[in-house]
């Protein structure tokens, strides 16, 4: 069937009802990105449009693109290999003509998703991935070799591989490798500790060993720092047993029958007085329900009693990861904590 434009009829006469065009077509106004507020307004308004005349700022920030990548490929120990993924959130200007990359490039966060230690679905965060990158980070979201096929040290070697990827990849990014923080959530948080604390130090991997593992910050969200301790405070889990996520963690063994392998794997066994730490945000809630608060304290008090840079918010009624931690209040908390530290 052909439609031919005589057979169009519009039944509403629309340049009556809006402003006049112009009798000739318009020359094209150059603009700038940099200019764009400055494009002429128009004051056209059609009946029973409602203007609205103080809603002229963007508050989303930055806008965020991403791509998965592959930081390092492990051998297991069955002989296979295992390819290690990170998804990269990286801030960008266009459209954002009042913003600017800072010098030297953007500030990184390597992040750890928190899986109890077992394999981690590390895209269900990505709502927290773009709000970081909005605030003009570079977010490398890293997914790590989870404990039931590698259990410690296997998640903070991968760590301190993800922060030395990004500086080796860091005009790829748009990095400043000098400003490298990790933030992590539940082992997530153990794993950012573990690997914050020990930097360069052993245990250590050798990949992409011509960079530092050294970050400037750590943020920890109500990480477990303790494991022998845990089934000793009110939890809707079993903190002992070889099949709960500690046990899987050391080895599959009974937490509180291996103390020393518990030892070996808590956060706090790498801190000293005479040994750098990176200032450190811990939160954790009040009513956490998974990793019993009492964690955060013991880590905060050692950290306290050997002088070191430690900030400690307790979220009064929040759960594990949620009534309080989903808010931008709290990701607020833990951006003007890294505009002074990072």
């Amino acid at each position: 069937m052909t439609i031919h434009s005589d057979d169009i009829r519009p039944e509403i006469d629309v340049d009556s009802l809006v402003e006049p065009a112009s009798v000739e077509p318009l020359a094209t106004i150059p603009t700038p990105i940099e200019q764009t507020k400055n494009f002429p307004h128009t004051d056209e308004v059609p009946d029973g449009c409602t203007v609205i005349s103080d809603l002229d700022e963007d508050d989303f920030g930055y806008s965020v693109s991403f791509e998965e990548v592959t930081y390092a490929t492990r051998t297991l120990a069955d002989g296979t290999s295992m390819d290690l993924p990170m998804w990269i959130f990286t801030p960008g200007l266009d459209n954002a003509p009042e913003s600017h990359m800072p010098e030297g490039g953007w500030p990184v966060i390597v992040f750890v998703r928190g899986s109890a230690f077992h394999e981690q679905n590390v895209p269900d965060y990505s709502n927290y991935y773009v709000r970081i990158a909005e605030k003009g980070y570079v977010v490398a979201a890293m997914k790590y070799r989870h404990s039931d096929v590698a259990p410690f040290p296997a998640q903070m070697l991968d760590c301190k591989t993800a922060v030395r990827f990004m500086r080796v990849n860091a005009e790829r990014f748009h990095c400043n490798k000098d400003r490298v923080a990790l933030w992590g959530d539940s082992s997530g948080g153990h794993t950012v500790l573990m690997a914050g604390f020990t930097g360069d130090r052993e245990p250590d991997t050798p990949l992409y060993g011509e960079e530092s593992a050294e970050v400037k910050a750590i943020v920890d969200w109500y990480g477990p720092t303790d494991f022998v301790k845990m089934n000793f405070y009110a939890s809707s889990q079993n903190h002992s047993a070889p099949e709960c996520p500690e046990g899987v963690e050391i080895g599959g063994v009974d937490v509180l029958e291996y103390p020393d392998r518990s030892r070996v794997a808590s956060p706090m066994s790498y801190l000293s007085a005479d040994v750098p730490t990176p200032p450190t945000l811990i939160m954790h809630g009040g009513r956490d329900q998974l990793v019993p608060f009492n964690q955060s304290c013991r880590l905060y008090a050692t950290m306290k009693a050997l002088d070191k840079d430690v900030t400690f918010l307790k979220l009064d009624n929040a759960c594990h990861a949620c009534y309080g931690f989903r808010s931008a209040r709290a990701l607020n908390i833990v951006f003007d904590w890294l505009e002074q530290k990072l």
